[in-house]
């Protein structure tokens, strides 16, 4: 089968790979559409990650949908209800051992274990699902109805990390929220926390199309912080602060500068990867206004829950979605995705 494999940084090659026979417990999936993340960004355009770096060739993509070809028997009873060949699917990239301690305590997304799709944080990496097919647990396969698109499918990973970080926030009903980034998971954190009901959305970036699309989705205000960068400590002085926070663009000087945003108690959602090495935090800041700092990472029911909220229609999303490229052109729509005027969420077609 074909698959885009990443050798190194902007070094990303379609070629035949090797498929395997099913274990106990498993599903083969035929992939539909995969959505490029931020992180398959980073591995495309630096060769890594955050802390992790390819060491051997590595099949990218982990936001994906398809349609179930052939599954194994399955003696733990670990899949969904009615799950059979033929079903059609949105893929949890997440493969949890299960039986740890965060695993039992209900935190997988924890799991020191885990197998993510697509992702050098192993070795040998665990292969991701830009290609013709995958093979999964069983329970990672999660049934979608008939009316929803497997584009949109294939958008439940985002939404999903949005809505953790959403949780990770606490009540968000009737406060004010900011949004640093207007990247995919920035504009999908502006959604989620209209649905959890925020009184209003504040979003900043230093590009206008992105801020553009975040008007479309209902942002009170959007601010070009390199164009003007005074405008966000004024919109937080009118105010008295922001009472949650969504840092979502993985830059040190964005997390530095946000805890004097904030109202005294307010809380701080860390989402972007920030790069290798520490940061300096205004800690006396944080400790005089009682302002928690929270990190979010992946996420675990909330999956599910993304994938009712977009088959039901109740968080559109249908704004970020920029267009969609077959997987013999992976390499032209790595570089559409990561241009920051023209794309916010570009798709792989797999089919």
């Amino acid at each position: 089968m074909l698959a885009a494999r990443l050798h190194g940084a902007h070094d990303l090659r379609v070629e035949e790979v090797a498929d395997r026979a099913l274990a106990s417990g498993e599903a083969r999936v035929r992939v539909a559409m995969g959505g490029i993340c931020g992180s398959d960004l980073s591995y495309y355009n630096k060769g890594g990650v955050g802390d992790f770096s390819v060491r051997e060739p590595l099949t990218l993509g982990h936001e994906v949908s398809g349609t179930v070809a052939e599954l194994a028997a399955d003696p733990l009873g670990l899949a969904e209800p009615g799950l059979a060949v033929g079903s059609r699917v949105a893929i949890n990239p997440s493969r949890p051992c299960l039986h740890c301690q965060a695993c039992r305590a209900g935190r997988s997304n924890l799991c020191r274990s885990m197998r993510f799709l697509g992702s050098a944080a192993l070795m040998p990496h665990v292969q991701g699902a830009f290609s013709e097919s995958v093979v999964v647990r069983a329970d990672q396969c999660v049934p979608v109805p008939d009316s929803m698109t497997l584009t949109l499918a294939a958008c439940a990973e985002p939404l999903a990390v949005a809505l953790h970080a959403v949780r990770r926030a606490g009540e968000l009903a009737g406060r004010h929220v900011l949004v640093a980034g207007c990247g995919p998971i920035g504009l999908l954190c502006l959604a989620a926390a209209l649905f959890a009901g925020a009184a209003s959305v504040h979003v900043t970036d230093l590009f206008e199309a992105p801020l553009r699309i975040a008007r479309q989705m209902g942002a009170l205000r959007t601010i070009d912080v390199r164009a003007d960068p005074a405008a966000l400590e004024q919109a937080a002085a009118d105010r008295g602060g922001f009472d949650a926070a969504f840092e979502a663009t993985g830059a040190s000087a964005s997390l530095v500068g946000m805890p004097a945003l904030m109202r005294p108690g307010g809380r701080i959602v860390q989402l972007g990867m920030l790069p290798k090495g520490g940061v300096p935090l205004p800690a006396n800041l944080l400790m005089a206004r009682e302002i928690d700092l929270v990190g979010s990472f992946r996420f675990h029911e909330e999956f599910a829950i993304a994938v009712a909220a977009l088959a039901s229609g109740r968080i559109d999303i249908a704004p970020i979605l920029s267009g969609t490229m077959p997987l013999r052109r992976a390499d032209e729509a790595f570089r559409l995705a990561g241009d920051r005027q023209r794309a916010i969420k570009v798709h792989l077609d797999l089919a």
